[in-house]
């Protein structure tokens, strides 16, 4: 526990010297941790920054909304059409690049105009050993990420979230919706509303970690293998599919391994080794 007290330390110096601090918000774990630690160091000199766009739930937005308006964090959302942004809706194995290269863009411009002296993302500190391409687009633009810089780990924040009484503390990692649709393959506005729907029907069944891969008309369902059971129930089954089915998917299938995050860069590292 002083291992992790010190690292909450010393994100708070390292906010403190900051002055001032515009964090990206998504309303998910890290960036809900990362505002809270900035607005409690600095007041009313960290601001919140959210982009608003296709790729991101009807739930996502709400909670930010509430978050801010609760803990009285001033938040400025900003309409994004991703799929207008050059290159995205290709969906090429750099997408998260293009994207992230273009709302944070944004977010720094906004930033700026509003006087505060950095823009920050919630990069902890095990992002580094994954496939990120949307990092470099961070680092082109001169975006802090405060909680890598502390060597705050996931497990980290979900500990420090608790004990400051954030309900995100166990919250399951969210990623944006077009993660759910394989590389090359189209992404369209009717994709990710099908796969936001979709999603969300299962955590109104009470699935909490889940991904509903999109494969054209094929829904893909990763749960978490405490989940495996219950998702198998006849008439749990049923209501699944019968619900995808009513989104507009035509296939409802299981993955038989549970969710696994960034299951679809296999086909990435498929394509290195031959």
């Amino acid at each position: 526990m002083d291992e992790l007290q010190n690292k909450y330390e010393q994100l708070k110096k390292g906010l403190l010297a900051l002055g001032s601090v515009a964090v990206a918000f998504s309303a998910g774990v890290d960036s809900t941790f990362l505002l809270k630690a900035a607005h409690d160091t600095l007041g009313d000199n960290a601001i919140a920054i959210t982009a608003e766009h296709s790729a991101l739930t009807l739930r996502e937005r709400d909670d930010a909304v509430r978050f801010c308006r609760e803990q009285n964090v001033r938040r400025i959302g900003f309409e994004f059409d991703c799929l207008s942004v050059e290159g995205f809706s290709e969906n090429p194995p750099d997408r998260c690049y293009v994207c992230k290269k273009a709302i944070f863009g944004k977010i720094a411009e906004i930033a700026r105009a509003n006087g505060v002296a950095a823009a920050a993302d919630g990069t902890n500190a095990d992002d580094a050993g994954e496939r990120r391409p949307g990092m470099r687009a961070l680092a082109e633009l001169g975006i802090i990420s405060p909680l890598r810089d502390a060597g705050l780990t996931k497990a980290d924040i979900r500990a420090l979230s608790k004990k400051l009484g954030l309900a995100t503390w166990d919250r399951p990692s969210g990623a944006c919706l077009a993660t759910r649709v394989p590389y090359g393959e189209k992404i369209t506005a009717k994709k990710l509303a099908m796969i936001g729907d979709a999603e969300e029907a299962l955590l109104n069944l009470g699935f909490r970690g889940t991904r509903v891969r999109c494969h054209g008309d094929i829904a893909r369902i990763e749960v978490e293998n405490a989940d495996f059971d219950r998702m198998l129930d006849p008439a749990i089954r049923s209501a699944v599919s019968e619900k995808l089915k009513e989104i507009g998917f035509l296939y409802v299938s299981l993955d038989l391994e549970g969710y696994k995050t960034g299951s679809l860069d296999r086909a990435l590292d498929k394509e290195k080794t031959g």
